[in-house]
């Protein structure tokens, strides 16, 4: 340690406590990284890769960025998961003796993010803390940028579905515990001493916190493994943000219960937030809903998706509002033009609150309020009744209006410093220092000409640096006409610098006045941010008022714009949808090329369907068009349908797709069963199942066997009596029909003509005996050769007796040489005599026999 600067010995100091982060060191005008740190930045931002010596023989890799370029080398490091130690120098050059101090004012992490060029205006940016037990566990949730704060207690089993309606961009949890993340989520995970997760530790960062002798108030004192969660994530942004969390001043403890729960299978599958081909915004369900003029209202439809309602109060409330704004074509344009022009006012009034906001935001802010008062008079003084629930905590803040129109000058500069962000007026002391600035800019442009005309020195010119001031740079051609007062200062390739002492003594004034001029214009700014603060929590609230306006707003447009229909909701467990429409794959085709389809379920008489017919006909579409319908339904909106009578559903279950987790060693099949097992073990009778291709991850009779049993035990099972739509190829289940009351049979119908099939995406009632599989394969480009042999090989399994020839053309052959063993298994077969037997009965029986042919070691 000897041998090395005291300016790296400063630097290994603050190092050694920020091991998991990149450190940016300040050294004048930049951010500089060293060592590992630079290594990382260099490849990650492609910067240059240099060297500094540090000590005697010691140089050290170093790479660097502009301070001002920070935000746009932040924002790639932190997408990218990193962490990034801001370190300041905390006091000026001379003011204490050695190396300026520095020291890290903030630790940037994903989840502590608070830069608005840095986030998703219409996105959370949420930091999860979990905190894992048994078979239970603790969550909490914060968005500093926005001032939320939640926590709850849930079974284990619920715990994906809520990160994957958080969709946190970090997530911390204790060393000794782990997570497996779904691929699509992002998040870092941090790893901290458990000792911050500890009861007693979290309660009584807690209690600190909000300054209160125990948690009742809050909701969560029987909570323990919530209130885990939450201390510690209290304490882990008190050392990230190494300032004061007052914005957190509320805490929202909630149950899943409260709300339908969709587990992260089904938010895929009916693609709510994102598309399953390009997982983007275009093709998801968000994307068709999402109207919103304002980022407040972005974020809150992001939360009504994943939190759809249960009580039907709640739900009639948001309806007649959107009914109001539906019938109100003037009254829905008004305001949507109105909230266009509002800025983010719930994080502007974080930025207020923890004084990081820019002039030129309180200018936007000026107008957003404007724009209040103007929705106020539209709404607020005679506020029609569907709108009353909703425009309560609308409130004009005009003396937040006088306080920014007396203070901040109107087109403000980005910095402090100038004198140009205070309002002349505001301060006669500062509007001096302003005065006395100018003057002294003005005799320096006059000095200039000044002494251009008396050296005769046309190119002369008076200039300014950070190192040496101000001074006359006079070119080398012209030095011997120089005056004998010109002291040399500075000497360069092609010029020489100079000073007088006029000018010396403007550079003293000029530089204290700009020095004076930085201090008052900062505290004056921070005085009005102080005064702006304490309309906090009104501003919150009218920030949410505005967000329930727009997002509720957006769904009469929406509904205008598609012909969508207000659902209707009855006591009776049982749902009909007339002409009912897929919303993404309508949007996609255009208007009036979807064909619509009907639907009736009900728990009385027709609790399941079977539904069959070929791939690509549409049986996926009419399975998640019915629960996209229930869903937007029971977030208040309107729905794709002519008319739709619905009960309240409790969950919407679904199983489609084929998907395998090889981290988890299972394969497609296993993820398939995994999957159905959850939904019988967790589905009420009040559930919704949209249940596509069970059991076709196997062999056929085990395929067959398995969706049978599925589909009985939905049926027989008076706990759970869901209402279910089951689409399947295996054709013999339609023989269910017959001896369970409850199952009815669907088909796609489809046209044959000369050999062409033409689907025609139309529901009907019965079951079919065709897939028309080589039918798809051949509109994929498959080989004739292969879809000729396909159907021949079709042909011979569908009609044993007629097998084609032995001397066919095709190539190559299949010969199956009879055995001892194969004859003994077609005797017994012929004795089951299964052409008197249903085709489901044959198959069962033949599936008993494989069975036995099994354990004979056939």
């Amino acid at each position: 340690m000897e041998n090395i600067t005291p300016l790296r010995k400063q630097y290994l100091d603050i190092k050694k406590n920020y091991p998991e982060a990149i450190v940016f060191f300040r050294l004048g005008d930049f951010y500089e990284t060293f060592e590992e740190d630079a290594r990382i930045a260099a490849r990650e931002l492609e910067i240059v890769l240099t060297s500094r010596e540090m000590g005697k023989g010691l140089k050290v890799p170093l790479a660097g960025i502009p301070y001002h370029a920070l935000d746009n080398y932040l924002s790639r490091l932190i997408n990218r998961g990193y962490k990034v130690a801001i370190c300041e120098q905390v006091t000026k050059p001379g003011e204490t003796k050695g190396l300026v101090q520095r020291q890290v004012t903030r630790l940037v992490t994903p989840g502590t993010v608070v830069e608005p060029n840095l986030l998703d205006s219409k996105q959370n940016n949420f930091l999860l803390s979990l905190y894992l037990t048994g078979d239970s566990c603790g969550l909490a949730f914060a968005d500093i940028s926005t001032s939320e704060f939640g926590c709850t207690q849930l079974d284990i089993n619920g715990l994906e579905a809520e990160i994957n309606r958080l969709n946190p961009a970090e997530i911390i949890m204790p060393k000794s515990q782990s997570l497996n993340l779904p691929p699509h989520l992002k998040a870092t995970i941090s790893k901290l001493d458990g000792y911050y997760f500890e009861a007693d530790v979290a309660r009584e960062r807690l209690l600190k916190h909000f300054e209160c002798q125990n948690l009742s108030a809050y909701g969560c004192e029987n909570l323990p493994l919530a209130v885990s969660a939450a201390g510690a994530l209290l304490n882990y942004l008190e050392g990230t943000q190494k300032s004061s969390l007052k914005q957190l001043e509320r805490l929202s403890v909630y149950t899943i219960s409260d709300y339908m729960q969709i587990d992260s299978h089904t938010l895929s599958n009916l693609e709510i937030f994102r598309s399953s081909g390009g997982n983007s915004l275009k093709g998801s369900l968000l994307g068709v809903l999402d109207q919103t003029k304002t980022a407040m209202g972005g974020r809150l439809l992001r939360k009504f998706l994943g939190q759809p309602l249960l009580r039907q109060e709640d739900i009639e409330k948001r309806l007649s509002a959107v009914d109001y704004f539906f019938e109100e074509s003037l009254a829905r344009a008004s305001l949507a033009k109105s909230l266009g022009q509002i800025a983010d006012m719930e994080r502007i009034a974080n930025r207020i609150r923890q004084k990081t906001i820019l002039p030129k935001e309180l200018i936007s802010l000026k107008h957003s309020l404007e724009i209040v008062s103007a929705i106020h008079r539209q709404f607020g003084l005679m506020p029609p009744p569907r709108l009353v629930y909703f425009l309560n905590g609308l409130k004009p803040l005009p003396e937040m209006l006088d306080i920014i129109n007396e203070a901040i000058s109107d087109d403000p500069p980005s910095t402090l410093g100038e004198g140009k962000v205070i309002r002349s007026g505001f301060n006669p002391e500062m509007d001096k220092l302003c005065s006395l600035a100018g003057d002294a800019r003005t005799f320096l442009s006059q000095m200039e000409a000044r002494e251009r005309e008396q050296t005769s020195i046309k190119s002369l010119k008076l200039g300014y640096n950070r190192v040496f001031g101000y001074y006359i740079e006079v070119s080398n051609a012209n030095l011997a006409d120089i005056p004998q007062n010109y002291i040399r200062k500075q000497t360069l390739v092609n010029a020489e610098r100079f000073i007088t002492p006029e000018l010396k003594e403007y550079e003293n004034l000029i530089l204290n006045a700009k020095e004076r001029l930085l201090e008052m214009e900062t505290g004056l700014y921070e005085q009005v941010l102080n005064q702006l603060g304490g309309f906090y929590s009104v501003l919150l609230s009218n920030a949410a008022v505005l967000a329930s306006l727009d997002v509720l707003s957006a769904f009469a447009e929406v509904a205008v714009r598609n012909g969508y229909v207000r659902p209707v909701f009855h006591p009776e467990n049982s749902m009909a949808i007339h002409r009912g429409r897929h919303p993404m794959v309508e949007q996609g085709l255009g208007h009036g090329s979807f064909v619509a389809n009907d639907i009736s379920l009900s728990a009385e008489d027709c609790q399941i369907i079977i539904l069959t017919g070929p791939n690509m006909a549409g049986k996926s579409t009419y399975l998640k068009q019915t629960a996209l319908i229930v869903l937007m339904a029971q977030i208040g909106s309107y729905v794709p349908a002519e008319t739709a009578e619905l009960c309240l559903t409790d969950r919407i279950f679904s199983r489609i797709g084929a998907r395998e987790d090889l981290s988890a060693g299972q394969s497609t099949f296993m993820v398939e069963m995994v999957e159905t097992a959850s939904i019988l073990n967790s589905a009420t009778s009040r559930s919704l199942l949209i249940l596509d291709e069970i059991g076709r991850g196997t062999s056929t009779y085990d395929g067959l066997a398995i969706a049978q049993a599925v589909v009985e035990y939905i049926h027989s099972q008076p706990s759970l009596n869901a209402k279910t739509l089951f689409a399947t190829h295996y054709h013999e289940l339609v023989e269910m029909a017959n001896y369970l009351p409850r199952v009815k049979n669907y088909n796609i119908a489809v046209s044959e003509d000369r050999g062409e099939v033409v689907f025609l995406h139309k529901i009907v009632p019965g079951g079919v005996d065709k897939s028309y599989g080589i039918h798809v394969a051949k509109l994929a480009g498959m080989p004739k050769w292969v879809i000729k042999r396909a159907y021949e090989v079709l042909t011979e399994l569908e009609n044993p007796a007629k097998k084609q020839p032995k001397n066919r053309t095709c190539q190559p052959q299949l010969k199956l040489p009879m055995t001892e063993q194969t004859s003994i298994l077609s005797a017994e077969i012929k004795e089951l005599e299964i052409e008197s037997l249903t085709p489901l009965a044959a198959l069962n029986k033949l599936y008993e026999l494989k069975k036995k042919a099994e354990e004979k070691g056939f």
